[in-house]
């Protein structure tokens, strides 16, 4: 059995591979911007479901009845009501964070499985609470200086240089990263795909 990621998430990938799953890679190409939904949990379910649904008719198009899962995942901040995605600018992040600092946000990644070729799906969402330092305003400049805070969702991250920033996580960490492997591997046994079955041979038992 063969996992497809529909993202072009670095992050989503590494924490896939770190879990001894090597996934093939295909981006969605799904015009974000176009969606809408009334509360952050349920856009972030619509957007993961896009994803999938886009990959999973290009890869029955082009290989038939191949045996695969297809994954797509979006995660979004929700703080003070609002999702927050990618920051557009350095302007735009910074304001974030004056906003983020000493506070706590809940990170939501929607989650779509569809199997192919008979096409079942399942859908979930994981939402895990972050809780912020309360940086002053140079560490939050220097931070965004740094470029990364414009690359991910919610402008910041738990695995890299705002490791720093984030003081608490309440729920799964993977989650922040932008999977929740747990979620997955339920996901998949809903599916009838046992985790062992996708795993690379080097990491199976």
């Amino acid at each position: 059995m063969r996992l497809v990621l529909a993202s072009a998430s670095p992050a989503r990938l590494a924490t896939l591979r770190g879990a001894g799953v090597t996934p093939a890679v295909e981006v969605s190409g799904v015009d974000e911007d176009a969606l809408h939904a009334e509360t952050v949990p349920a856009l972030v379910s619509a957007l993961a479901r896009a994803k999938a649904e886009a990959v999973a008719r290009r890869r029955l198009s082009a290989d038939g009845a191949v045996e695969e899962v297809v994954i797509g995942c979006d995660s979004l901040l929700e703080l003070d009501g609002q999702g927050l995605g990618k920051p557009v600018d350095a302007v735009e992040a910074v304001r974030r964070w004056r906003a983020m600092r000493g506070r706590s946000g809940v990170l939501h990644t929607g989650h779509h499985v569809i199997r192919l070729p008979g096409g079942a799906t399942r859908t979930a969402i994981a939402s895990t609470t972050v809780h912020f330092a309360d940086l002053d305003d140079a560490e939050i400049e220097a931070y965004v200086a740094t470029g990364e805070p414009l690359l991910v969702a919610g402008a910041f991250t738990v695995d890299g240089l705002g490791g720093p920033y984030v003081t608490g996580i309440e729920g799964d960490h993977h989650n922040v990263v932008g999977i929740s492997l747990p979620l997955l591997r339920a996901l998949l046994a809903d599916l009838g795909v046992s985790w062992t079955t996708l795993r690379d041979p080097a990491g199976s038992d």
